[in-house]
């Protein structure tokens, strides 16, 4: 039976320093609803030996992955099976900016290393650094599902392809039939515009793998469960991941996650029947808001 791996990814060094988002993330499964035990089968994949170094500090399961392209220098040898039990979040160098193109490569690696997982026989758990973890998701993910992805706006129907997929965060089951939809996922990059980054040729594509002879059985996650700052909710009695999607800059993201943390607690904090009655929301992201010009 295949084994489950959490995958987070830091796309800069700053990601992984001390207060930085590296911390947000890993706090969040602490101070969330009994999933703590599930850092220790977190692998975080850094892709500058610095992000390496900082990740190891804190974490015990870290993976330099290197990066050729970006220009990424990596000394780290063959990933070893023992750690594809793990979930992943890279650290890469602060000059890999947005969209540039070493951010495009970092992005495009990330899916090597995942087609890799899946051969070896592993489903995963994908999530990037700035999303997070207040209840265990997996409550939520089809066993029947061959890739589960979260999204941007979600329409109330699981399996209408109209939905905006975010892939921050998916999980996907090992079977030859998703090996071979990541390999194509992979290989069709070369057909859109040389910045088209993995989420945008996704969009694209995702109707290829759910009609044509794969037959992916793809749902998509509800935001009310898997919250983010793109369709914000407010409702915290149900939410199992918060995303700072719809955000620019790192720092915007940090102060309103820090503002989702301080939330969380004041609500953790309450007892059982108080929450149940509470009137607690969450802060609105109104600086990830104006990078975007989304409405209040």
């Amino acid at each position: 039976m295949a084994k489950v791996g959490l995958p987070a990814i830091a796309r800069r060094m700053a990601f992984a320093q001390p207060g930085s988002l590296l911390d947000l993330f890993r706090g969040s499964f602490r101070d969330g609803e009994g999933i703590a035990h599930l850092l220790n089968h977190t692998l975080i994949v850094a892709v500058d030996p610095g992000a390496l170094a900082l990740c190891k500090a804190v974490h015990p399961h870290c993976y330099l992955l290197e990066v050729m392209a970006a220009g990424v220098s990596s000394a780290n040898g063959l990933m070893t099976r023992s750690y594809l039990e793990l979930v992943w979040a890279a650290g890469v160098s602060a000059a890999n900016g947005f969209m540039t193109r070493s951010y495009l490569e970092l992005v495009w690696s990330k899916l090597t290393l995942q087609h890799r997982v899946l051969q070896l026989g592993y489903n995963y758990l994908y999530t990037d650094l700035d999303v997070l973890w207040l209840r265990n998701p997996f409550r939520h993910i089809s066993l029947y599902a061959d890739m589960a992805v979260s999204t941007d706006r979600f329409n109330g129907d699981a399996e209408d392809l109209t939905n905006a997929p975010n892939t921050g965060f998916y999980y996907v089951r090992s079977t030859n039939r998703t090996v071979e939809m990541v390999r194509r996922w992979r290989a069709a990059r070369s057909r859109f515009r040389p910045l088209a980054h993995d989420q945008e040729v996704f969009e694209a594509i995702k109707g290829e793998f759910v009609a044509g002879e794969l037959r992916i059985k793809l749902v998509f996650l509800d935001t009310a469960l898997f919250d983010g700052f793109c369709e914000y909710h407010g409702e915290m009695d149900r939410v199992c991941t918060m995303h700072a999607n719809c955000c620019l800059r790192l720092a915007t993201k940090m102060h309103d996650l820090r503002n989702v943390v301080a939330d969380w607690k004041r609500y953790s904090s309450l007892p059982p029947p108080e929450k149940m009655s509470s009137k607690l929301r969450w802060t609105y992201p109104a600086k990830c808001a104006a990078t975007m010009k989304i409405p209040a």
